[in-house]
């Protein structure tokens, strides 16, 4: 074999590469087949050396990674060194830590000026030389390169920005400052704000962020929505409520200046919903209508908001406001409908509304939809209406005519009327006429099998079979939707799946279930009295029975819609610290914790029931949404 070819590449490839060659020579003279054979080896020569080097340059620059890894620094930089020519752009950054780590400040010195001169507009690398000054103890030199980096600033934004970005991740916030500073002088079409403002934020000065966010809105109002996320997050991060003051403060001088622009009186507004303080919320939402002349749709908007917040009465004031606009007002239909609804929450969200509050509801309703018609338009108005006369007013009736005038309105959705007949599934069961309930949620399974509204059809014919003491067949049924796709439904299913089979089984005797089932049913129906009398039976009938802890949560969940809440903290107590191995445990706590948070608020005690669900029970259903809330609670950003 030549002298000069490669030993580590393979006979065999140079005799596969000759072989159409050597068929060649048939038709050649034998001074130009000499001359063919030489040309070619002088090709495989150049070949195998060209091989050869880049596996060594990639040898040298694995073995320099692996020894960087592992903190050999020193053999690490041997090998950089070796690898540089050929790649300096990825060997300069961990070649230059080797050298600074090694304290070899001369070769460091060397590198960063080499690299200069490949990258000379590359104005970090001034850096990088005044840190080996520094390093050195030589503070002047270093001061000397930092000055040089800022005076070469140039019009160009994103240089700016990494040298900036740079000082900042150097600890030198102070020049960092100095460099966004000197860049808006030479360029008047990008503001820094962004880039100060996070300098200001790293230096502890939050009023100097803050006016950093504010004044990037002078510059150009397109960067609202940037400001508004970038702001929020530090809002919910900050469990101080310093930025929250500041940033208040701050909008109030800026408004009251004159030619102040409304971008501020915006951003108040929309500071105060963050705050929740819907009240305060509402004057200003009030005071920019009257600006904008917006319609009442910025008022709509609040209203809804604060409905979901359960500030009601807040909500009411809101769709008031547009109401008195007039008829002519194009938000007037949704106001009408949206303020029954709030009243609606208002009186039904308390465990026993009082029976004169609904009755002026009920007439509320009434006049309502005699004003703007049965329609299309009130359709979801109508099926509210069904609700209340239903389950609170116990005028069963009028709920289903009302109900079943949906059901035949043309203009509506096939989905609408679907759960229009759920609803009249549920009515029926309320009135104990059951056969009638499962015909309808059999339509509703038929009709939409494969959609979501389709499972929850079928859950609820399970959940009818298990009022009636059917409890096989319910199981039958739940085992099916426990694959759902629907997280909900499935959940729902697998809870009543595992109270039926744990509490039946294989005992044939299911007289104790049959009792726990009908209260359960009369809870349904809001006839709490008879429930809780029903559960005080089947505990005095079978004790120490393994309903007791099924018992102790339905009474719970009843005393919470009582609003009895310290009640309802006794019986999911007695869950949680008798029941710990059972699989209501989990459910307890998660309900508890729900209860703390959103009815007896307190904060405390809420956190501390989410944090005791995570840690005995991470698996649970419930561990997610757990840890989200604790961490809500707690300040964490979201």
């Amino acid at each position: 074999m030549h002298k000069n070819l490669n030993p580590f590449i393979p006979a065999s490839l140079y005799l596969h590469l000759l072989k159409p060659i050597v068929k060649a020579f048939r038709f050649m003279s034998m001074s130009s087949a000499a001359k063919i054979i030489s040309h070619f080896l002088a090709v495989l020569v150049l070949f195998s050396i060209s091989l050869a080097a880049h596996a060594q340059g990639q040898t040298n620059l694995e073995l320099a990674n692996q020894y960087f890894a592992t903190g050999e620094y020193d053999k690490a930089a041997v090998y950089y060194e070796k690898h540089y020519d050929r790649d300096p752009f990825t060997t300069y950054p961990p070649y230059l830590k080797c050298l600074m780590q090694l304290k070899d400040y001369k070769e460091a010195e060397k590198l960063v000026k080499k690299q200069m001169k490949r990258q000379p507009t590359e104005l970090t690398l001034y850096i990088d030389l005044g840190k080996v000054y520094a390093d050195n103890n030589e503070p002047e030199k270093a001061k000397q390169q930092y000055d040089k980096a800022i005076k070469s600033l140039t019009p160009d934004a994103g240089s700016a920005i990494r040298l900036g970005y740079a000082f900042t991740e150097a600890g030198m916030i102070d020049r960092a400052i100095e460099t966004y500073t000197a860049a808006r002088k030479l360029n008047q079409q990008y503001p820094f704000s962004f880039e100060m403002a996070e300098v200001q934020a790293r230096k502890g000065n939050p009023q100097g962020m803050i006016d950093e966010y504010l004044d990037v809105l002078t510059f150009n109002e397109q960067f609202y929505p940037n400001v508004q996320a970038i702001l929020q997050n530090k809002i919910i991060n900050d469990q101080t409520g310093t930025i929250s003051d500041l940033l208040r403060a701050s909008l109030l001088r800026r408004v009251q200046k004159p030619g102040s622009p409304f971008v501020y009186s915006d951003m108040i507004y929309w500071l105060l919903i963050q705050e929740k303080d819907f009240e305060s919320a509402l004057v200003q939402a009030k005071a920019i209508e009257k600006r904008l002349d917006e319609g009442g749709t910025r008022l709509l908007s609040l209203g809804r908001l604060c409905v979901a917040n359960e500030r009601y009465e807040t909500a009411e004031k809101c769709f008031r406001a547009i109401i008195e606009k007039g008829e002519s007002n194009p938000n007037y239909l949704a106001a009408r409908m949206e303020m029954l609804n709030a009243s609606n929450k208002k009186i039904t969200s308390v465990g026993t509304p009082l029976m004169p509050e609904l009755r002026q509801l009920d007439k509320e309703y009434k006049a309502t939809i005699n004003e703007l018609g049965k329609n299309s338009m009130t359709a979801s108005l109508i099926f509210s209406f069904a609700h209340l006369k239903a389950f609170f007013l116990n005028e069963v009736d009028s709920a289903i005519t009302l109900l079943e005038e949906l059901v035949e309105m043309p203009g509506l959705t096939q989905q609408f009327k679907a759960e229009c007949k759920l609803e009249l599934g549920d009515i029926y069961i309320f009135k104990g006429e059951v056969w009638e309930a499962a015909l309808l949620y059999g339509q509703v399974d038929k009709d939409f099998k494969h959609e979501a509204i389709g499972r929850e059809a079928k859950f609820r014919n399970a959940r009818l079979s298990y009022y009636m003491g059917e409890f096989e067949w319910a199981a039958a049924q739940l085992k099916v939707l426990k694959a759902a796709t629907s997280q909900l439904i499935a959940n729902d299913a697998l809870s009543l799946s595992l109270l039926i089979i744990d509490n039946t089984g294989l005992d044939t005797i299911t007289d104790a279930m049959m009792m726990y089932s009908h209260a359960d049913l009369l809870a349904f129906r809001n006839q709490f009295k008879p429930a809780l009398d029903t559960l005080d039976k089947l505990v005095a009938a079978f004790p120490g029975h393994s309903l007791t802890d099924e018992v102790w949560f339905l009474k719970a969940k009843i005393f919470i819609r009582l609003n009895q809440y310290d009640t309802a903290v006794h019986f999911l107590m007695q869950v949680v610290e008798h029941y710990q191995n059972d699989i209501l445990a989990d459910d307890a706590l998660y309900t508890l914790g729900d209860l703390y948070e959103t009815k007896i608020k307190n904060k405390e005690k809420a956190m501390q029931a989410f944090e005791m669900l995570l840690m005995r029970y991470p698996g649970s259903l419930f561990a997610a949404d757990a840890r989200r809330r604790f961490r809500t609670l707690r300040g964490d950003i979201n």
